[in-house]
């Protein structure tokens, strides 16, 4: 198999941040499942980069992933697309199903994903989880109608939960990813370690008023400045696995 996976920061892995501070994530863990489940190696690209608009995604990451010529796209991207004031579904969902038209025609396998609900932590925290299921029901549409598969997470209620989310509240901690990994490769008819899906024990508190203004400080503030400069988390950043690198089972 020669899986790549393109996306923003939900796909480069942040979050699962390894202790020499790689970004890991739920794209990585999906190619050494799959090596794993089938006993051979998987060839695995990752072409995502954090803060992408889901059109950027598709104007730079997509046709370079299609000419490594793989067996296997997963594709998830708009997320930050709804943190934007004028979010446009429309041209998302014209986005997603190219994406799925592209693949199909290329004779590569598409795998859609929606990413999990942060909403609970987050400022205007009832707009975003308005539009995640407005965006998660046009994937669930275009993915039935072309018949390809669809992982949704967004809908997953235990994933939802603090316990899955970094410090930042915005992206998936290592158990999140791992969980995201899970459902992939049960979507693909792959199999995982069960820990990967055992809900873990609530472990974190609602946030002080004290965590809250420090929260806001140190993410809020900086993602607002970003915002009004016109910059991104992902400038000057470059793609983790541009070619294909063996993950053993």
């Amino acid at each position: 198999m020669r899986l790549v996976s393109i996306g923003d920061s939900f796909t480069e892995g942040v979050g699962d941040e390894l202790p020499d501070g790689t970004s890991r994530g739920w794209a990585d863990l999906l190619a050494s499942g799959l090596a794993r489940d089938s006993g051979v190696p998987v060839e695995y690209a990752n072409l995502a980069i954090r803060g992408r608009l889901a059109g950027q995604i598709v104007a730079e990451q997509l046709e370079p992933a299609l000419a490594l010529a793989p067996t296997v796209l997963t594709f998830n991207g708009g997320g930050n697309d709804l943190m934007r004031p004028r979010a446009d579904l429309g041209r998302l969902r014209t986005l997603t199903e190219h994406v799925i038209l592209r693949c199909l025609e290329t004779g590569v396998r598409p795998v859609v994903l929606s990413g999990g609900n942060p909403s609970g932590g987050l400022p205007m925290g009832r707009r975003i989880q308005r539009l995640g299921d407005l965006l998660t029901a046009v994937a669930e549409e275009l993915t039935a109608k072309y018949d390809v598969p669809f992982a949704d997470n967004w809908s997953d209620a235990e994933l939802a939960r603090a316990d899955y989310w970094s410090e930042d509240r915005l992206h998936l901690n290592s158990a999140g990813h791992h969980r995201v990994a899970a459902r992939v490769l049960a979507t693909l008819g792959a199999s995982s370690p069960p820990e990967w899906t055992a809900p873990i024990a609530s472990g974190r508190p609602a946030p002080t008023v004290r965590e809250n203004v420090v929260f806001y400080r140190q993410y809020v503030a900086p993602w607002v400045r970003r915002r009004l400069t016109g910059r991104s988390s992902g400038d000057d950043r470059t793609a983790k696995y541009l070619d294909w690198t063996v993950v053993g089972p």
